[in-house]
């Protein structure tokens, strides 16, 4: 049988990537042994293998304590910020 499915409501943290506050996305992501360039990025060891974060990309700390970036486009539509 089809059924219909909602996703459901999830909060996350979250930070915006830039050039200027590396230390503080490496803090938020318990200052783990990351790779960070400004040309190349911030390389984020997952599950499913190494993922890149541009500058101006969120990096998103998920339900199970993992960390993952989202291009600013799609974490507009996907998120807001929680009052």
């Amino acid at each position: 049988m089809i059924q219909t499915y909602v996703t459901k409501p999830v909060v996350v943290q979250a930070v915006q990537l830039t050039p200027d506050n590396i230390n503080e996305v490496l803090k938020f992501m318990n200052w783990r042994d990351y790779s960070f360039s400004l040309s190349y990025g911030l390389v984020i060891p997952t599950k499913g293998g190494q993922l890149h974060a541009s500058i101006g990309d969120f990096i998103i700390k998920g339900v199970q304590g993992e960390f993952y970036p989202c291009k600013p486009d799609s974490f507009t539509l996907t998120y807001e910020v929680q009052e």
